[in-house]
Parts: structure tokens; C-alpha cells; sequence
């Protein structure tokens, strides 16, 4: 119900979601000697949902390794600027959907109230 109730926004927040979990991980694990960042490609992730992976499927098939800029000599690749773009970037597209989403709820009860 809620596919047809909010199309492709409810998958697009849940992998948003997700894709914050893991930037979230990256910058918390800065300090880590041989850490590897990783990043879901939203848009392939998004792509895969919509052909009718599962979120799994979907968020395995697009998670890559962070190529960095600079290489660490510990052998970590996160580069906090790139993550905390990457993060900001992210926390739009996720506030964009839920205030779509939220919109629509807000029309779906105005119609059921008969405003």
C-alpha cells in the first residue's frame, strides 16, 4: 500500500537512510588504521529497488570501496571532506523526501477529514 501511496519516495528515504549509516560509519571510523570507506551509488541502488531487488540486494549490488585522493600511511581512505560532502549532500536529498512524502500525507488526511 505504501508503494502506491508514495511511488518511489518510500524506497528512495529507506536508501537514503541506509547510505547515511554508512557515511555516518566512514566519519566515525577516521582514525582507524586500515579502515576502508565505502558508499552506496544512490541512483544504482535506487534503479535495482525499482526493477524489484530487495533493499539488501539493491544497497549490496551498489556499496563500493571509496577510492581516496591522498592514501593514508595507515592504509584508512576516509578523507573527511569528501565524507562530510557526502553526507551533507545526502541529508538534502533525504529532507527533500520526507518533505514530499510528509506533503502527501498531509493531502491524504485533508481528503479523508473532507477539507
Amino acid at each position: 500500500m505504501s508503494e502506491g501511496l508514495f511511488g518511489i519516495h518510500g524506497m528512495a528515504l529507506a536508501l537514503r537512510a541506509q547510505r547515511m549509516g554508512v557515511l555516518t560509519s566512514n566519519i566515525a571510523n577516521a582514525g582507524t588504521p586500515g579502515y576502508k570507506a565505502k558508499d552506496i551509488d544512490f541512483a544504482a541502488a535506487l534503479k535495482a529497488r525499482t526493477e524489484g531487488k530487495s533493499e539488501a540486494s539493491a544497497i549490496g549490488g551498489a556499496t563500493l570501496y571509496r577510492v581516496p585522493v591522498m592514501p593514508s600511511l595507515d592504509g584508512n581512505t576516509v578523507e573527511i571532506s569528501t565524507e562530510q560532502t557526502a553526507f551533507a549532500d545526502n541529508a538534502v536529498g533525504y529532507s527533500a523526501t520526507l518533505s514530499f512524502i510528509r506533503g502527501r500525507v498531509e493531502t491524504i488526511t485533508r481528503a479523508i477529514k473532507g477539507e
